[in-house]
């Protein structure tokens, strides 16, 4: 048996405490041992062992974690990233993992050099929807596929003192949602041939934007990730149309609402949804139920414990997540100037 990982987070908001902090402390290869706070000892109050640090600085004099994960907001990800690795942690940033291409390219350089674990928060690729995405595309059953669409919309029509939606570095919905669509979309059916995008902010006050709708083309198959916080009315979270049938889903994965009633992700009846709650697939005249494959974000974590501790290989890398971002920076740039941007010019 291997001694577990002493771990530590940096920045202890919402998503550290509702989300980070119970899968790390769940996990049997990771020992959450530190978190830093500027003002509060929430980590320390919530979990026995903990010792609170007012800064980074602090945590890494103090060299008592090995892995560091930093849920900060996304203008610190990268100075914070480079200063972890620098001295000698192992690290997972929460999504987006810069908010600059070139500032990943710099990250994965310096992990690879150091011979370091340098990891991102996609948790969504572990929602039970989307595996069931990737099961349902892998099959077949749907014949030659020509069309995704993917949504997370929402009715938030006030304006919110969150820093995502304050004028600050890496704000707005584009880099807060639309990197787990697009990264979603990159993983089902690789890089786009071009995109284009409209990104805009709808809501009466919007300093970031809060919608965006961008198209990703592959040829004989078109893909549309949207999100906006105007939406009052169910809309699908996928539809996925083929050439012998199609699948139609709506809902989000369960994980989250579990995560923010506080319960624990643990047991077998984790990130199981129940058969209402079920996609539909439809081919020729029949309709049924299509089984939402449980949803599981513990294997996060477990993979990067796995790829510190017994060189497994990690399931999501640096290089990829750089591809999502050159793929954001192109859909700024679409959405500014109006035109699509193809492959060769966004060079993702």
């Amino acid at each position: 048996m291997s001694t577990p990982i002493k771990t530590a987070i940096v920045g202890f908001g919402s998503v550290a405490e509702k989300m980070h902090a119970p899968l790390i402390a769940v996990c049997p290869d990771l020992d959450l041992v530190a978190s830093v706070e500027r003002h509060t000892n929430r980590c320390e109050e919530l979990y026995s062992g903990i010792t609170t640090y007012r800064s980074l600085d602090e945590l890494l004099a103090a060299d008592v974690a090995d892995l560091i994960v930093i849920t900060t907001p996304n203008e610190y990800h990268f100075p914070m990233a480079m200063q972890c690795l620098e001295a000698g942690k192992h690290v997972v940033v929460d999504k987006p993992v810069t908010i600059f291409s070139h500032e990943a390219e710099t990250l994965n350089k310096l992990a690879e050099e150091k011979g370091l674990i340098c990891s991102v928060f996609h948790n969504r690729r572990y929602d039970g929807d989307f595996m069931t995405l990737q099961k349902l595309v892998r099959k077949g059953d749907l014949g030659d596929l020509v069309y995704l669409e993917s949504h997370f919309d929402r009715f938030r029509p006030d304006v919110s003192e969150n820093w995502r939606e304050k004028e600050v570095p890496g704000n707005g919905i584009t880099y807060d949602l639309g990197a787990h669509l697009i990264d979603q979309v990159v993983l089902l059916f690789g890089l786009p041939n071009w995109i284009q995008a409209d990104i805009r902010k709808q809501r009466t006050g919007a300093v970031a934007d809060d919608y965006f709708d961008i198209t990703l083309d592959y040829g004989s198959l078109k893909a549309k990730v949207t999100a906006g916080v105007l939406v009052n009315v169910a809309t699908p979270k996928f539809l996925l149309l083929g050439k012998n049938g199609s699948y139609q889903k709506f809902g989000l994965d369960v994980q989250e609402a579990e995560f923010k009633l506080g319960h624990k992700p643990e047991g077998a009846s984790w990130g199981v949804e129940t058969e209402e709650k079920w996609g539909k697939i439809f081919l020729n005249e029949e309709t049924k139920a299509y089984e939402t494959i449980p949803g599981n974000y513990r294997i996060l974590y477990q993979n990067v414990a796995d790829a510190i501790s017994k060189g497994t290989s990690l399931d999501i890398t640096i290089p990829q997540t750089i591809s999502v971002l050159k793929i954001i920076e192109a859909s700024f740039k679409s959405a500014e100037e109006k035109r699509t941007i193809s492959k060769a010019e966004g060079n993702w």
